[in-house]
């Protein structure tokens, strides 16, 4: 009979926030197109164009989400499609860079040949903008996983934009300096492409299998090698599947005269020792030290 490792994802609570958020962008979108028409506000158009472009990636967060959740574990995909959403994660990191330089784009001109827009319509829309992405943002920081991290960036920007839009609207009606507007959402746009740059990172260690972050594979390996039953540790692999879920798979060489019990007693001692650096869920295979592993990792 085949034993299939099955995902522990916290599927519900993340497709219930992604659901709400994206609910949220949709609507807010309209609203933003209209209010950069009525204000004359090219910064107010230019970060609605970047929130369709988040209304786009979390739709296809909830679909990968849902998706990944759905997908049984079958004999071809053992681990079901729970690094969908890590899939999905790397695409939305895309997307926000081609939203930021949209942003990039319009900020910059602007800088040279500032228009001054409506301030008062700028601030009305302003607070609104906060006060939605900053409810939306607060529903994705629950989830779990690097694909809502992802997301959780795209509202943070929203709201950090906005907030640069309403400090600049306020110095635009007092003031009367349009330019400080593109100045903030050049600094803001910059700030959040660092952040960008980091989770495009996270996710391609992901993809080829490094060691997750919040985990020292090294800390494990000598755990295990100081049961004084173990000899070697062979063939030791520490992976994630998506950021949250972490796997260990190894071949420990015990002395040749170990019975059967105390294989199984220093496997079990091993497992539960292993689950103190972090939720991993591990694979051993227990081998007598004169044993020749056929395996060319071995």
């Amino acid at each position: 009979m085949n034993h299939l490792h099955k995902g522990h994802n916290n599927g519900e609570q993340n497709i219930k926030n992604i659901k709400s958020a994206l609910f949220i962008n949709l609507i807010f979108t309209f609203i933003e197109l209209a209010g950069g028409i009525l204000s004359n506000s090219v910064a107010i158009i230019s970060d609605a164009v970047h929130d369709l472009g988040d209304t786009i990636a979390l739709s296809f967060s909830l679909f990968s989400e849902k998706f990944a959740k759905k997908k049984d574990v079958d004999q071809n995909y053992t681990y079901g499609l729970n690094r969908l959403p890590l899939l999905s994660a790397f695409i939305n990191s895309i997307i926000l860079l081609i939203g930021s330089a949209i942003i990039l784009y319009n900020a910059i001109p602007r800088l040279f040949n500032p228009e001054p827009p409506h301030a008062e319509i700028m601030i009305l829309i302003a607070v609104v903008g906060v006060a939605a992405n900053g409810w939306a943002m607060l529903k994705l920081k629950r989830n779990k996983g690097l694909n809502s991290k992802v997301l959780a960036l795209h509202i943070l920007e929203d709201v950090l934009g906005w907030a640069s839009i309403f400090i600049g609207a306020i110095l635009i009606y007092f003031l009367d300096l349009p330019i400080i507007d593109p100045i903030l959402s050049i600094i803001i746009t910059l700030y959040i492409l660092y952040n960008v740059f980091k989770n495009i990172r996270s996710a391609y260690q992901l993809f080829m299998q490094k060691s997750p972050e919040s985990i020292e594979a090294v800390d494990i390996l000598n755990f295990i090698n100081k049961f004084e039953e173990v000899k070697a540790v062979e063939d030791f692999h520490v992976w994630s599947l998506e950021g949250t879920q972490h796997i260990l798979t190894a071949h420990v060489l015990v002395q040749d005269d170990l019975d059967t019990a105390s294989k199984k007693l220093l496997k079990i001692k091993i497992r539960k020792g292993v689950k103190m650096f972090g939720d991993i869920h591990s694979t051993l295979e227990i081998e007598n030290e004169s044993d020749v592993c056929e395996d060319h990792c071995c």
